[in-house]
């Protein structure tokens, strides 16, 4: 077994679930009691929150590169990022060590293919929704049209991740909002949802979509435990 760096924190809510979904996939896979060889740096995301909504993308870029250049010097053997919307920043961590950073959109884009799916919305904060990064690489890899949410709804969306879920609040109505941006999405034509932030899946699960949900915490977790064994 190989040993995973996990880079987390942001928010320790999903990097919590991370751990949980490591180790019971390698005990299911392996059997007794194996557990999944893991090395968990974890920032404090309040730094990491205020560098995003001031837009100092180069500081935080740096951050992750000492960050990743730490776990490669305690012995992992990989990076996984536990957040989507720092993967806009993949290249500058790949570039600081010689690990290899399991991208979180491939195995997402994988398993939409894999349904025999074209057309998917994306949730996730902002940054995610409205830069390119992660849009782009699931269309020029998967071949996939991304829908977003409309601006008022991309707020919305963004609040309740930063003011509720990275803080460990689940509020009824901020799911029924999501539902309905959801259902809206799947009115303009996606047969598919993804849960582009790794907290969403605290708050929505597949009773709340007409179409498949894709959980990236989940399936980012699946596809760095396939490295780990392979």
């Amino acid at each position: 077994m190989r040993t995973l760096g996990l880079l987390g924190g942001m928010s320790w809510e999903s990097s919590a679930h991370y751990y949980r979904i490591l180790n019971e996939e390698v005990r299911r896979r392996l059997g007794g009691s194996h557990s999944a060889a893991c090395l968990l740096l974890s920032v404090d995301f309040a730094e990491i929150a205020a560098l995003q909504h001031a837009g100092d993308w180069a500081t935080l870029g740096q951050r992750l590169q000492r960050h990743a250049q730490q776990l490669a010097a305690g012995g992992a053997e990989a990076v996984v990022l536990c957040t989507n919307t720092m993967h806009c920043l993949a290249t500058e961590i790949e570039a600081a060590t010689a690990l290899p950073l399991l991208h979180i959109a491939d195995p997402t884009g994988a398993a939409i293919r894999a349904r025999g799916l074209k057309t998917i919305g994306l949730l996730g904060t902002a940054f995610t929704m409205e830069q390119a990064f992660y849009r782009e690489r699931l269309a020029q890899r998967f071949d996939l049209q991304v829908l977003v949410p409309e601006p008022a709804q991309r707020q919305s969306v963004h609040r309740v991740i930063y003011e509720e879920l990275v803080r460990g609040e689940i509020c009824p109505t901020s799911r029924e909002a999501y539902r309905a941006i959801i259902a809206e999405l799947v009115a303009r034509g996606a047969e598919g949802i993804v849960l582009g932030c790794t907290e969403i899946m605290l708050l929505v699960d597949r009773s709340d979509s007409a179409v498949p949900l894709f959980d990236t915490t989940h399936l980012h977790a699946l596809a760095a435990v396939d490295w780990a064994l392979a």
